[in-house]
């Protein structure tokens, strides 16, 4: 097997990831772009393992700890882009600037003066 295919492929995998990365607004998508860097990733694992003919097959298993990570990544990443559309109403990355709530009102506990240097933080 010719280790050419598989790497020029991984590599095209990777720049369409990238650029999904860099070009969209929607989380959702944002995350779409990253699971297919992670898969471009463990295409060069496997490609690289099959064309070292390694004993102990290294790649395979890495390949298997990063659709491990991959697949937490996702449901973690799904479950905070959810939550932020339910209290913004939009998964739109430009609009996501702050992680307050811009609704919320300042707690009673907090000093006043804790409160004024978050005001001029945002």
């Amino acid at each position: 097997m010719h280790l050419v295919y598989p790497a020029v492929l991984a590599a095209l995998l990777f720049s369409v990831g990238v650029y999904g990365v860099l070009a969209r607004r929607n989380v959702v998508l944002v995350l779409m772009s990253v699971e297919l860097m992670l898969n471009a990733v463990n295409l060069n694992l496997v490609a690289f393992d099959a064309w070292l003919r390694d004993s102990l097959h290294a790649g395979q298993a890495l390949t298997l700890f990063t659709v491990t990570v991959a697949a937490a990544e996702i449901g973690l990443g799904l479950a905070i882009v959810l939550l932020v559309f339910r209290t913004r109403g939009t998964a739109d990355v430009d609009r996501l600037t702050a992680l307050g709530d811009p609704n919320e009102d300042a707690p009673e506990n907090v000093p006043e003066a804790a409160v004024q240097n978050d005001r001029a933080v945002a």
